[in-house]
This record gives structure tokens, sequence and C-alpha cells, in this order.
């Protein structure tokens, strides 16, 4: 279905997206204290770039930090750039 899962684990987490029951696509985290998630890394499988999955996972972010009223910092190069390209996410920032 694509829909953005999350999984959380003590001091990180990912989200991720599965087709046909298998990962195509992640965005790992850690926690900086109980204010702060540093996205590290986006992934999405060969065959799948350009079907926005990458976007997907960081709106997801963008949500879960707004819903938990948390800050994101976006050490990723893929996920910095959907930030610098996206006024309306700077809030999280």
């Amino acid at each position: 279905m694509n829909d953005v899962q999350l999984k959380i684990n003590d001091k990180n987490g990912v989200f991720y997206i599965d087709v046909d029951g298998k990962h195509e696509a992640m965005m790992t985290f850690v926690f900086a204290g109980e204010d702060k998630i540093i996205i590290d890394h986006t992934e999405v499988n060969p065959g799948n770039e350009g079907k926005g999955f990458g976007k997907k996972m960081v709106v997801k972010a963008v949500e879960y930090a707004r819903d938990k009223g948390i800050k994101i910092i976006p050490l990723c190069p893929f996920a910095k750039s959907v930030f610098d390209k996206t006024p309306e996410f700077r809030d999280v920032l």
C-alpha cells in the first residue's frame, strides 16, 4: 500500500515503506535528548527511485515531530534537501 510505517527502539527509530511485504525504503533517526531527532540516513531500494518514497518518509517525520512537539536535525543529505526546498517544514527545524 506504500504507507509509511514507524518503528522505535529505545534511542533510535526508522520510518519505512513496505511493498508486497518487503522493505523498499527506509529513513533512520536517533533521539537527541528528549526534544530532538536526528535523521541520519535515507535509503530507497533500486527500482523504486522517483516514486516519492523518500519525500513521503520526510513528511511522516515532520508529522511525527509536530505531534510530539519535538525538533528535527536533518543530517542526511536527502532529508536536508527536502527541508531546504520545503519552507512549510521549517517549524520543526
